[in-house]
């Protein structure tokens, strides 16, 4: 081509190649780091580095197991493998995380679990991981996404269309837990006293005498049965007892 055909050639590639950077500067920004700066300042730590599963194992487990994988910048349950929980147990803290399901899917993530029984739902305390509008626990508030499972229900359900990414967070402080969705608290209770006693005798965790009882436990995603996703996985210690150990 003459001189005004290069030009254009060159223009082309110009277009293209700016492109590329527009859509990768794109799917990078839908890959959250795993510590903002405002974050590393506020003292939180990272639960997920993005790319592997260090810090993570099986429940009652020495690895990961293989039905749980890294795609796409997220922790996603890809087939069989049971519940996953944190390396390090933690105590008081405000553990924020994003999460994304399938149509019609069921997971949760419970805090302070143990290993002293066969369940992680045993010790540790669920938050809801649901698509409302296809799965049958949606049509229960108790069971529904962002409760505290079968205990108590969400305020308000403001969850985003399934296969968008939600912001949650858990805080505990002292005996005082919330539960957060998309920026609104949608719960919060005191584990202890008269209260909190009568509706858990109530309930199904009745008969599980150290339900909620741990004060340091494991952080846990359930297994179950079907494909959801997690990032952006970081926690902040709070109050005095240092709030993570091995």
């Amino acid at each position: 081509p003459g001189a005004t055909g290069v030009d254009m050639i060159r223009h082309r590639a110009l277009l293209v190649a700016g492109l590329v950077l527009l859509l990768t500067v794109v799917v990078q920004a839908d890959e959250p780091q795993p510590l903002t700066d405002a974050e590393k300042a506020e003292g939180f730590r990272a639960l997920f580095d993005g790319k592997t599963l260090n810090g993570w194992r099986g429940f009652r487990k020495e690895n990961v197991p293989d039905g749980w994988k890294v795609v796409d910048g997220a922790i996603t349950r890809v087939g069989p493998g049971g519940d996953i929980i944190t390396v390090d147990q933690f105590d008081q803290f405000e553990f924020r995380f994003q999460w994304k399901v399938d149509a019609g899917a069921n997971s949760g993530v419970m805090y302070l679990v143990t290993e002293k029984h066969p369940n992680p739902w045993n010790t540790g305390p669920e938050y809801q991981i649901l698509d409302n509008a296809k799965h049958a626990d949606g049509r229960n508030p108790k069971t529904s996404a962002a409760s505290l499972y079968g205990l108590i229900a969400p305020r308000e359900d403001v969850t985003r269309p399934v296969g968008e990414w939600n912001d949650a967070m858990i805080r505990i402080e002292g005996n005082r837990v919330e539960h957060w969705l998309n920026g609104v608290k949608v719960l919060e209770y005191q584990k202890s006293g008269p209260e909190w006693d009568q509706m858990i005798a109530a309930s199904k965790f009745r008969a599980m005498p150290d339900f909620a009882k741990p004060a340091k436990g494991h952080i846990c995603i359930q297994d179950h049965g079907d494909r959801v996703a997690f990032r952006a996985l970081r926690i902040k210690p709070l109050g005095t007892a240092g709030g993570n150990a091995p």
